[in-house]
């Protein structure tokens, strides 16, 4: 086992910073949970929403162009859309050009809903990044694209 006296300083550089982008990230799901628990919507069910959001009026998607956007297995979409459905928040229908196709829409108070939950996101967000200047928050942001997309991750 490496002690850590034995680091180069790239390899020190690299676990701090790892260590520290873990913790930033465990702080910013603690922080953004309690802020979304007000709304009864969990950061599993946020991205799901926001799938539909983002796709336009009528807010509706096939539960393909979900899987693709999501990244899931079909079963993590359906547990989703599921928990979603119960809460009243979207819905399922037949598609009426290809009955083998279910398309899943945000129903009325879904569209409320995700405005309010993606405004208290946002201003989260905001406020826990606030202690980095702008100009700083851009090139963080540019330097972690560019490492995830050297990973493959698709953003």
């Amino acid at each position: 086992m490496t002690r850590i006296t034995e680091l180069t300083d790239d390899e020190r550089i690299s676990k701090a910073l790892s260590m520290r982008l873990l913790r930033v990230a465990r702080h910013l799901e603690n922080e953004l949970r309690r802020e979304l628990a007000a709304f009864g919507i969990e950061l599993w069910e946020l991205e799901l929403l926001g799938a539909l959001a983002r796709s336009g009026p009528p807010y509706r998607l096939s539960a393909g162009e979900l899987l693709a956007s999501m990244h899931l297995t079909s079963g993590g979409v359906t547990k989703r859309v599921a928990g979603l459905e119960a809460k009243g928040l979207v819905r399922r229908d037949v598609n009426p050009d290809d009955r083998r196709q279910i398309l899943v829409s945000l129903t009325e108070e879904g569209q409320s809903r995700a405005k309010e939950v993606f405004s208290t996101k946002t201003g989260a967000e905001t406020r826990l990044l606030a202690a980095l200047p702008a100009p700083v928050r851009c090139r963080l942001n540019d330097d972690l694209r560019r490492l995830l997309l050297d990973w493959g991750e698709p953003r």
